[in-house]
């Protein structure tokens, strides 16, 4: 934990080097942008990683695969989750990292550089938010009505159709809950369900690397994670929806209307 620790700050710092200043944007076509900290990032955390660590696999966004045969170990790395909100001089991005061991998730850190925030668990010994020198341990909300609750939610590059009926979704949750956000980093979004700010959190089109983590934090905090039908979802499976438990159901039923 103290080396998940020390590579978020790490690959966070230079993130804030970057940010607000003017640097080199590339389109992704049909999946958004990529800047030249998701690059620095990336390349720092590798680095980190198979120095200390070199029979590991890594996957990470930008890269894709770095494999190790026989390797138990896999690293799922996101090296700036929000990269829009990056471009933009928008503080809403983090840097996301899970372990799996054996094809099972065992720990998982993001971290919040702007804020200084750094949301850390590891499977079966609790989820923990860290600023400066001190530590909480994170438990989701308590909150048990909609109509008193905040959610998250996201978009990614759905176009048509698809964004027709996500924006369906959005509108439903929105008349039954007290408010709905749509911040665009999903691994941030779901450090804030894991950490009781918000109660839920859903979205389609994701990528492992933007949840592997967060679905460590939620778990330990006591929270809950399906796909929208409230069946058990794995971090490839594209759909994620996570509560503090208590509105799960509810919530489901609405993503399903």
């Amino acid at each position: 934990m103290p080396f998940l620790a020390e590579i978020a700050r790490g690959a966070g710092a230079i993130q804030m080097k970057y940010f607000r200043k003017k640097i080199k944007i590339t389109e992704k076509p049909g999946a958004g942008i990529v800047t030249e900290a998701d690059f620095q990032s990336e390349a720092y955390l590798l680095k980190k990683i198979l120095k200390a660590f070199p029979e590991s696999d890594v996957i990470t966004e930008e890269s894709g695969l770095h494999k190790r045969d026989g390797s138990r170990w896999k690293w799922i790395i996101d090296p700036l989750d929000g990269t829009s909100n990056y471009a933009h001089g928008f503080p809403w991005f983090c840097v996301s990292i899970g372990v799996e061991y054996e094809g099972k998730l065992v720990a998982g850190a993001i971290y919040h550089p702007v804020l200084k925030e750094l949301f850390i668990g590891e499977k079966g010994k609790g989820a923990f938010l860290h600023v400066g020198n001190k530590k909480e341990r994170l438990r989701v909300s308590k909150v048990s009505k909609l109509e008193h609750a905040m959610l998250g939610t996201g978009f990614y590059y759905f176009k048509g159709m698809e964004l027709d009926r996500e924006v369906s979704r959005f509108g439903r949750m929105s008349e039954k809950a007290q408010a709905v956000r749509r911040p665009g980093a999903a691994a941030l979004d779901m450090a804030y369900v894991a950490c009781g700010r918000f109660e839920g959190f859903w979205e389609r089109g994701l990528s492992a690397w933007d949840v592997a983590a967060g679905f460590v934090l939620i778990e330990e905090a006591g929270g809950r994670i399906s796909n929208y039908a409230g069946k058990p979802v794995a971090v490839r499976d594209g759909e994620v929806l996570a509560s503090n438990g208590l509105l799960h159901n509810e919530l489901s039923q609405i993503l399903l209307t």
